[in-house]
């Protein structure tokens, strides 16, 4: 091997990584970290971040970031790696041959995909989330290291511009902050929300890091005083516990401030208390401590040391009404409960735990990553796949029992028919009703913690079409969806095969003699179809009609006969509304390109209400061509995938289009004067205004209807309107009326 150059950073740079790895890893192999760092260092060479920074910088955080999980040599070798094959014309052979097997296995599984081609970002979005989850179930050092990854990126976006900005944080809130809980590594989840909030939504976010910053010397001083009082209680009955207070994080802030609908001054529990103990049996007595002293709120307390969460974090929590008045969250658990609450799965990986993800002996802590693969096998679709895993990562949970006594994990909101098919697919495509604690209950019902849940099949019941609207599990919507895609299939070749035999009815041909003639196959191709029996579902779905297979099938004079015989009848009146619609289908067809069909209706989801420049998506709708929805859009998610097509927006393509805003702000003169006074000042027309006044809580409830070009406009919008003084919150709604596009 050729000698390595000289490091393109300073060595010293590598003294803070080496110490923070020697601190809990006295036996770590330093010299092999110095080499990998100076590999990295030579082949990425001059290239440089957005920033301006040496590239090199940015593998050198991340592996101080997997440092501070405490993760293994490997882990960290591979952090400073993650990028040279990707980035550098380094093969993953060459670091192979340099660096072990353990080490380009790891690098290989966190290399992004970048040799597929993808019809759209989202598609993209989605198989690299995939991909990731399979090389998750692998190793699971391989998503330690990616959320390290995407902390620093997080740490570093004021570098890009404001678009990437808020994709990536989008994507980050969505995906890697509900991982890393899922994972347990709370601190981490925190910073990546806080650090998406602030791109996403900065009106806001400065807001109430202004408002914090504010009453920061008061909130210190209740902490230092609920501290004192509740360490002297501790002490006084017997119970040796070390007391510390932490304030909430600004996104955890926001999304009580959202759900509540609360202004800054009537948020109070804005800190945490934290009492760790030595035993299991001195949590209880702790608690009992707390509740003697402080009153507390009723439904607020959660028991995670006899009912873990599915990451294995364990601590009992109440709320209570504190001094002065003030709710205070109080979580209480021993030391080694602390440990994995603070570093999740990562404090079962660490450096102790050796080499590879299958010595892992507590394999119920991986019962969840192991759902998730599953799903990756089942669901073929990547939207699909991202989609039902970002409706599972759910932060909270529900404890039931089934009539053994096995306890199950499911997420909040979960119902019987969630329940049934974790049992299994069969007992879910039968089940008939349920008893809930001995009562009979209805499909639909929400599973509380405690529950003792017994099902009752029938050979004669199949899921119904609501089903999937009435549970939250992945693998209940995928075994629904997946059932009724086989039945509408079935209906829909069905129906296919009656309207092609009409059309052949004239000229005494039938489907069984074209098919004995292998006349139909040469055409399969023609129209993206597999076999027959696809195209003659494609025929009853309505994405191929009769007449276009005929055209292709039958031979010149058969042809001859076959138009003749169909001579269109004189066109009736349309009614004025008919013609409307007509209009508005024929403008989005000139808006939206649909790959893989020519000549369709093509008209946009009321839902939704899609803009250019926004991610699109179709959904082929019987009788009325192609609706367009926004690619996130949930009526467009629970769609079945095989209806799915792609679409995407012609270049220049602006047309204005309603859009509905609705505008939580305080109740004060002047305001509704300043919104519409900003609406018009950015060019916007309104062409419906409503507004409510809630007198009970002193807030307005405004919705505006507006003509908006694109998506670009629609944000800058609203972010003018969010930088309203008691604008406390904007958000784009769909119609009441739009249907569901089935």
């Amino acid at each position: 091997m050729e000698e390595l150059a000289q490091a393109a950073v300073p060595a010293d740079e590598l003294a803070p990584l080496l110490a923070r790895v020697r601190a809990y890893n006295p036996n770590a192999d330093l010299e092999l970290i110095r080499r990998v760092y100076d590999f990295s260092a030579r082949v990425h060479g001059e290239q440089k971040r957005v920033s301006g920074e040496p590239y090199v910088t940015h593998p050198l955080n991340v592996a101080m970031i997997a440092a501070e999980l405490k993760l293994d040599v490997a882990s960290i070798v591979a952090a400073l790696l993650h990028d040279v094959v990707e980035d550098t014309a380094t093969p993953l052979e060459e670091v192979r041959a340099r660096f072990g097997d353990e080490v380009a296995q790891l690098v290989d599984g966190l290399t992004k995909v970048s040799k597929i081609t993808f019809q759209s970002h989202a598609e993209k979005q989605a198989e690299n989330f995939r991909k990731m989850i399979i090389a998750m179930s692998r190793d699971i050092r391989v998503v330690l290291i990616k959320l390290a990854d995407r902390l620093h990126n997080m740490r570093t976006l004021e570098s890009l511009p404001p678009d990437r900005q808020q994709e990536i944080s989008r994507e980050t809130i969505e995906i890697y902050a509900p991982i890393a809980h899922r994972l347990g590594i709370y601190w981490l989840k925190s910073e990546l929300e806080d650090h998406a909030f602030r791109y996403l939504n900065p009106s806001s976010y400065s807001t109430l890091k202004a408002f914090v910053a504010k009453t920061r010397k008061e909130r210190e001083e209740y902490i230092r005083d609920v501290i004192a009082i509740l360490s002297r209680r501790l002490e006084e009955s017997g119970v040796k516990a070390e007391v510390t207070g932490r304030p909430k994080h600004f996104f955890s802030i926001h999304s009580k401030m959202q759900e509540l609908a609360l202004s800054f001054d009537q948020i109070y529990d804005l800190v945490a208390f934290r009492i760790i103990v030595a035993t299991v049996r001195e949590c209880y007595e702790a608690l009992g401590v707390v509740h003697a002293n402080w009153k507390p709120v009723p439904g607020r307390f959660k028991d995670y040391i006899a009912l873990p969460k599915a990451n294995m974090y364990q601590s009992l929590h109440s709320t209570l009404i504190g001094p002065r008045g003030q709710r205070m969250e109080v979580q209480i658990r021993t030391r080694e409960m602390h440990e994995v609450a603070e570093e999740g799965i990562a404090a079962h990986w660490s450096y102790k735990e050796g080499a590879r993800a299958k010595e892992i002996k507590d394999t119920e802590r991986f019962a969840w990553l192991r759902r998730l693969i599953e799903w990756q096998q089942n669901l073929k679709d990547p939207q699909e796949f991202l989609s039902t895993v970002k409706d599972d990562l759910f932060p909270e949970e529900v404890f039931v029992f089934t009539p053994k006594g096995d306890v199950l994990d499911f997420p909040q909101g979960a119902t019987i028919i969630d329940f049934a098919y974790r049992i299994h697919s069969q007992v879910g495509a039968h089940l008939s009703g349920a008893r809930v604690n001995g009562r009979m209950v209805p499909l639909r019902y929400r599973m509380r913690s405690g529950d003792t849940v017994e099902v009752i099949t029938s050979e004669r019941q199949t899921p119904g079409k609501d089903w999937a609207n009435f549970c939250v599990t992945a693998r209940a919507k995928s075994r629904i969806r997946q059932w009724l895609r086989t039945q509408q299939a079935e209906r829909s070749r069905e129906m296919g095969l009656q309207l092609l035999e009409r059309e052949l009815e004239p000229l005494h041909l039938s489907v069984a003699q074209l098919r004995s003639a292998k006349r139909l196959e040469p055409v399969l191709k023609e129209f993206s179809q597999r076999d027959i029996d696809s195209l003659l579902a494609a025929i009853g779905y309505g994405i191929v009609t009769p007449g276009q297979v005929l055209a292709k099938t039958l031979n010149p004079d058969e042809l001859k006969l076959y138009r003749e015989g169909k001579a269109a009848p004189p066109a009736p009146a349309v009614p004025a509304r008919e013609r409307a619609e007509k209009a508005a289908r024929k403008a989005a067809s000139g808006a939206v390109v649909v790959s893989g069909i020519g000549d369709v209706l093509v008209r946009f989801a009321r839902c939704c209400s899609p803009l250019p420049g926004e991610a699109i998506t179709g959904f082929i709708t019987r009788g009325r061509g192609v609706t367009v929805h926004v690619a996130s859009c949930q009526h467009a998610l629970n769609t079945d995938p095989q209806r799915r097509v792609p679409v995407v927006w012609k270049d220049g393509e602006e047309a204005p289009r309603p859009i509905r805003l609705e505008v939580l702000c305080i109740d004060q003169p002047g305001l509704l004067a300043a919104m519409t006074k900003t609406i018009a000042s950015a060019g916007v027309n309104i062409s419906t205004a409503e507004v409510k006044t809630r007198g009970s809580d002193g807030r307005a409830l405004s919705i505006f209807e507006v003509s908006i070009s694109s998506a670009r406009q629609l944000n800058m919008l609203m972010n003018a309107i969010g930088a309203i003084d008691g604008v406390m919150r904007v958000s784009r709604i769909g119609y009441q009326s739009a249907s569901r596009d089935e």
